[in-house]
């Protein structure tokens, strides 16, 4: 279960109901109801299944260019 990480929102979200995808900040899902951005890292199970698990926040992105 995957919980919208807009403190306005809070949706909670089965994975069957977001699309996964790199939009070229690492894998994340848009809330299905306000859109925000809420990140995921991907795991391979030993049995080959791909799992993906929420991230608190922004993957750390390194030092901001100026």
């Amino acid at each position: 279960m995957f919980t919208c990480r807009n403190q306005s929102c809070g949706a909670r979200w089965e994975q069957s109901d977001v699309v996964i995808k790199n939009e070229g900040q690492g894998l994340l899902f848009r809330c299905p109801l306000c859109g925000a951005r809420n990140y995921v890292e991907r795991f391979d199970s030993d049995d080959g299944e791909v799992l993906y698990e929420q991230l608190p926040g922004r993957p750390d992105q390194g030092p901001m260019a100026e």
